[in-house]
């Protein structure tokens, strides 16, 4: 069931950056992996029309009958439109381009903000008459990167934001501005909202560049910084093209078990909130 709160029941993160290229897409499907990897039943909603997260997981274009776009315009209930992956304990609401015309579609709606969070609620009434097994300890929304009508609802829809940021040059452009929308969004449609924690993606330990940038991101964001860093590992861009997250294509290479001790770490993050 889910807890608006979120002391109990299901938990809803955003995993959001405006910048493309930053992993966003790779964290949500390889830490919905390790999370479902260490009993934790996690439900998946893709909201980028270019569908990689259903890609990654093992979806394809004619499976996904029902997708994020019938959710979000009403034609179908968030229930009806998840799917199993091949992980146990991991589904995904899919997504395809149809979500590109989603704003024009909802121009008119006052509500349109709204749409994702009002579907959740759908949800919690659904899932009062399911088995406590069946029911979902996690969301994590795959944001476009962009900060549009998609975005929108899944921050107002979520308890908190996962904030990958990729060890490069430009990694702090847009942080700033990220920041500020959350900020907004607090202030307005979602109160509640806070940012979880950020990852740091892509991180070479062998150049300075990276360790720079990792020093600027920790001095920016502070304890909100996870320990956990995913270094650039070659199977874990592999693995997309193989319809699989990296704890399936390749479990023990380096990417694989960040990806577990990331999920380990939000895990005792969440513990830590709900026992504040």
């Amino acid at each position: 069931m889910i807890d608006r709160g979120g002391s109990r029941g299901l938990r809803v993160l955003a995993v959001a950056n405006q910048k493309g290229g930053v992993g966003k897409t790779t964290t949500t499907i390889n830490l919905g992996t390790a999370l479902a990897a260490i009993g934790e039943r996690v439900l998946v909603m893709d909201l980028d029309p270019q569908g990689n997260a259903s890609t990654g997981l093992g979806i394809g274009p004619a499976e996904r009958r029902r997708t994020a776009y019938d959710v979000l315009a009403g034609q179908s209930t968030l229930a009806e439109a998840v799917l199993p992956t091949a992980v146990p304990g991991l589904y995904v609401v899919p997504a395809n381009s149809d979500l590109v015309g989603l704003e024009s579609d909802l121009m008119d709606d006052q509500n349109r903000a709204f749409r994702l969070r009002d579907s959740l609620r759908h949800l919690e009434a659904a899932a009062r008459s399911w088995a406590e097994e069946q029911r979902f300890n996690y969301m994590l929304i795959d944001c476009p990167p962009s900060l549009n009508l998609l975005t929108l609802n899944a921050l107002t829809a979520a308890h908190a934001v996962l904030v990958p940021v990729q060890c490069e040059f430009f990694a702090l452009e847009g942080i700033s501005q990220l920041k500020e929308t959350i900020d907004q969004i607090r202030g307005s449609l979602n109160p509640a909202l806070e940012i979880q924690g950020v990852v740091l993606t892509m991180h070479d330990a062998r150049t300075h560049l990276s360790r720079e940038v990792a020093d600027n991101v920790r001095a920016f964001f502070g304890s909100k910084v996870y320990e956990t860093v995913i270094p650039r590992n070659t199977r874990v861009a592999e693995a997309p093209s193989y319809g699989k997250p990296i704890l399936l294509y390749d479990y023990d290479c380096a990417g694989s078990q960040a990806y577990i001790r990331l999920a380990t770490e939000i895990i005792e993050r969440e513990r830590q909130f709900k026992a504040a």
